[in-house]
């Protein structure tokens, strides 16, 4: 199978979608001739022309108010907001307008709309680039949430966000943009509320997220002759595949759950909290959620990476898991 970056794989499915549907339009800031600050709409302004592929001003309100629109006529905008910092300018377009609007019409009114934003740490970008908002969103009734962690995953839930009737957040991590992984020619999409088992294991499950995922599969690769590590990617995180997740904790008996966003109130609380009421008999120990400090991310890079989980924290929770528990 061909091998593509993540990019590649959201510009790809922006534009086969495009293609089958005039309704599609893109809105953003430096999407056209630019090609997006990530490089993910890069030829599609000239594919399509500046009517459907709109390059805007600098005012997260005015896109995200411009799609609800577009999106109560007809229309399927795909918004792409350049870093999920500035989603806050538009909370009240996403989460008073988009998230409601369906309900408060009693279904007259469909909200088929994609917001493309961007997440993470890693690149120094301090305080106001650099957060993981994913639960502020996870909270409000109406939005999905999809966070893709492989060019494989980003295509085929690209997709299916665009085609879904219902408003949709769509998280991207900056450091995976450049990621190479292997991607279909022919055509697919991947269904929501799908967990993906990137690794099978038999003595704990960690669930993971966006690039946390590639940092556990890495510890997991590491530990393989210590601990069989089980890691479990929920791909969209509403909807939840909480199924496969208990599950996996069923036959494992140990949950950790790694996330960049801070600890507190994330949604690797909201996976314990399922996981205790519907498997607690299976836990043969406390479940437990690694997350990013709460504080602002600073941007000193050495203090930065002391903010958020790194490899060898995910190793020695894992240790203090599954290891001290048999030495005692």
């Amino acid at each position: 199978m061909r091998k593509i970056k993540f990019k590649t794989a959201l510009n790809e499915a922006l534009a086969e979608e495009m293609r089958q549907d005039e309704r599609i339009v893109l809105i953003g800031e430096d999407i056209g001739l630019h090609g997006g600050v990530f490089g993910a709409t890069q030829g599609l302004v000239e594919e399509f022309g500046p009517q459907r592929v709109r390059q805007t001003p600098i005012s997260e309100s005015a896109i995200v108010g411009t799609a609800v629109g577009g999106a109560m006529t007809g229309l399927r905008p795909v918004v792409e907001i350049m870093y999920i910092d500035f989603t806050t300018v538009a909370m009240d377009q996403i989460v008073n307008q988009a998230a409601k609007l369906t309900f408060m019409s009693g279904g007259k009114i469909r909200l088929q709309m994609v917001i493309r934003t961007q997440g993470g740490t890693g690149t120094g970008e301090a305080a106001q680039h650099s957060q993981s908002l994913e639960a502020w969103f996870a909270h409000v009734p109406g939005l999905k949430i999809v966070m893709p962690s492989t060019p494989y995953d980003a295509k085929g839930l690209l997709k299916s966000a665009i085609r879904d009737d219902n408003p949709v957040m769509f998280i991207e991590h900056k450091l995976l943009y450049s990621m190479i992984g292997e991607v279909p020619e022919e055509e697919y999409t991947l269904p929501f509320g799908s967990a993906d088992v990137k690794r099978s294991g038999k003595d704990i499950t960690v669930v993971a997220t966006s690039h946390m995922v590639h940092k556990v599969l890495k510890v997991a690769d590491k530990m393989k002759d210590e601990v069989d590590i089980e890691v479990v990617d929920p791909r969209t995180l509403v909807p939840l595949d909480i199924e496969t997740i208990t599950s996996s904790v069923r036959k494992t008996g140990k949950l950790l759950v790694v996330q960049e966003s801070c600890e507190r109130a994330g949604m690797g609380s909201e996976i314990v909290r399922t996981v205790v009421e519907t498997a607690f008999d299976n836990l043969d120990h406390p479940p437990k959620v690694l997350g990013g400090r709460n504080i602002p991310m600073p941007y000193s890079p050495p203090l930065e990476q002391a903010s958020i989980p790194q490899e060898k924290d995910i190793e020695n929770t894992i240790k203090d898991i599954c290891l001290k528990g048999m030495m005692a």
